[in-house]
């Protein structure tokens, strides 16, 4: 809720329930944020100022594209802007170069080169280093949520799909693959370790985008009882294991 609902919820309305003596639940936390405006003012469903419900869904804009902009932009600890030039922005930035650009590649590299079958892999101590970067991001992602700070944790998953590319880009896993044995069996590893970040990114992807979250849990063929979410991040997929069409 907005922050000037504040005092009625906490104080006002339980204060009535236990003046009542009925044996009613109170509550005993409360997520509320600071204001939203709109553009170069603020929102106004009399005056027709800002986009509301069935504007958006005229604009044939996916619902999680809005879920993930709006939810980017949550007014936590500030006021903050909807501006449309900074959507599109953010859109292209962040959820198709950065998040959608790490889970294509992944997948289909695997497809294209593995038929789509997870390869066998050897972890290097750089492997094991990168394991533990995405494990504290996926520790950061869950206080994030269970302190209710949902912007913060959307910016660990968008951080987590970073060090994804950063891990295909460093290792460049389309020229070992036609190398020796040795660097064949360092493809399938860094291929096998993003395709488990994948998975991984699916599950903190879930609460934000729940639509795309099943589409590519649906490529993954990854079972309902993989997508539970841990402290750490820890392969889920076992090698051999198929995945769909991209």
């Amino acid at each position: 809720m907005a922050k000037d609902n504040v005092p009625f919820h906490s104080v006002i309305f339980p204060s009535c329930l236990i003046g009542s003596g009925d044996n009613y639940t109170l509550v005993n936390h409360l997520s509320a944020t600071e204001y939203l405006n709109y553009e170069d003012s603020k929102f106004s469903k009399s005056r027709g100022i800002g986009v509301f419900g069935d504007q958006a869904k005229e604009t044939d804009i996916p619902a999680d594209v809005w879920r993930f902009y709006l939810l980017y932009i949550r007014p936590e600890s500030h006021d903050s802007v909807f501006n449309w030039d900074d959507m599109f922005l953010k859109v292209n930035s962040e959820l198709l170069n950065n998040l959608g650009n790490f889970i294509n590649r992944a997948l289909s590299f695997t497809k294209k080169t593995f038929a789509g079958v997870l390869p066998k892999f050897q972890l290097s101590e750089e492997d094991k280093k990168f394991i533990a970067t995405v494990s504290r991001e996926v520790k950061k992602y869950t206080q994030s949520l269970e302190g209710l700070k949902l912007r913060n944790g959307l910016r660990h998953v968008l951080a987590v799909s970073q060090l994804g590319n950063g891990l295909i880009q460093a290792n460049k896993p389309w020229v070992l693959v036609k190398g020796s044995p040795e660097d064949k069996l360092r493809g399938g590893s860094v291929i096998y370790l993003a395709v488990q970040l994948v998975c991984q990114i699916t599950i903190l992807l879930q609460p934000y985008m729940p639509q795309v979250a099943k589409e590519i849990q649906t490529q993954l063929k990854a079972s309902d009882d993989l997508f539970v979410l841990t402290e750490t991040f820890s392969p889920r997929l076992p090698v051999g294991h198929t995945i769909d069409e991209v």
